[in-house]
């Protein structure tokens, strides 16, 4: 059933004002759309906060019936540059932790995440991000797990969504939560998104660590990278680090969070995923091209990395 709430959208610095607005239209369609349906009582109003002298500061940003000033979830947009430095989020990590204590909701999308992290809230748990920041994420963080393979991560008391877009699926949530299937479907068929469900891991590529500081590590990434994963025995890999197996495949797991298998799978999955892209190649030859000579191989590994079967992914990301 429709419900009345009040969403916020924290103006921290760098915060990308594109998803500001469209997040600001999407819950106001949905209380045109809700309020259609079921009378006034029905309404996301949509709120946008600044912090002036540390304190604060709320903006109204939607036409729905006047409620309570307390928002019931506060919303950290994605970040255009830099994620935001430790002295610049200490303020606005301080006001949210007090908000999240109240009860307030806290949610993040891409870059946003790194403001959340410094509430020291996301202690513990698992979230997501944008995947080519994850690595900086988690050596600034290193407490919190990122999963990167989800588009959003729902704790309840806090979600996480993925990439710079993602504040799309973050918003269809939030609708979903307080207006409920009807009305989300709705809104998302009128701006012609597709609704909850997708998977950051259609969008990504495979992304390494590379800033773990074990060097013999990184010389073995550098070499798999090199010859496209073609040449993947343990004994030769360990030669190359100059380290005993054991001691090499304990090493390696530690530094990437990945077994060997796993690495280079991925490596070979991302080089099949510019090949299906940007090639008419046959999925069988592009299977031989990265490395399995069996064919049905090649596609149980990359629906399981990807989350579609090769044909698929060529069918959606075809250049």
């Amino acid at each position: 059933m429709a419900s009345s709430a009040e969403i916020g959208l924290v103006l921290y610095p760098g915060a990308q004002m594109a998803a500001v607005l469209g997040m600001t239209d999407l819950f106001n369609s949905a209380t045109h759309m809700a309020q259609a349906k079921c009378g006034a009582g029905a309404a996301i109003r949509v709120s946008h906060w600044r912090l002036e002298d540390g304190k604060p500061v709320r903006t109204a940003a939607s036409d729905a019936p006047d409620m309570a000033m307390r928002p019931a979830v506060l919303v950290l947009p994605p970040a255009l540059g830099d994620p935001i430095l430790r002295e610049a989020a200490a303020p606005f990590a301080a006001w949210l932790r007090e908000c999240h204590a109240s009860g307030i909701q806290l949610a993040s999308i891409c870059a946003g995440a790194f403001l959340l992290g410094e509430t020291g809230l996301l202690s513990g748990r698992t979230i997501t991000t944008n995947w080519v920041i994850a690595e900086t994420f988690e050596v600034r963080f290193p407490d919190v797990i990122v999963d990167t393979d989800r588009l959003l991560s729902d704790d309840g008391d806090i979600v996480t969504a993925g990439g710079v877009m993602a504040w799309v699926d973050l918003g269809l949530k939030l609708i979903d939560r307080f207006l409920g299937p009807t009305i989300m479907l709705e809104v998302a068929r009128q701006f012609v998104v597709d609704p909850p469900g997708r998977e950051q891991r259609y969008y990504s590529t495979f992304s390494p660590r590379l800033l773990h500081g074990d060097a013999a590590i990184l010389k073995v990434q550098h070499f798999l990278q090199a010859n496209e994963a073609k040449e993947t025995a343990v004994d030769v890999l360990a030669a190359q680090a100059g380290l005993e197996e054991r001691t090499f495949l304990r090493r390696f797991r530690k530094a990437t969070g990945l077994t060997t298998s796993d690495y280079y799978q991925r490596l070979r999955v991302a080089k099949a995923q510019e090949l299906l892209q940007f090639t008419a190649r046959s999925v069988d030859i592009v299977a031989l091209d990265v490395g399995y000579n069996d064919p049905g191989a090649f596609r149980k590994v990359f629906a399981r990395i990807v989350g579609l079967t090769p044909g698929e992914y060529r069918k959606r990301f075809r250049s």
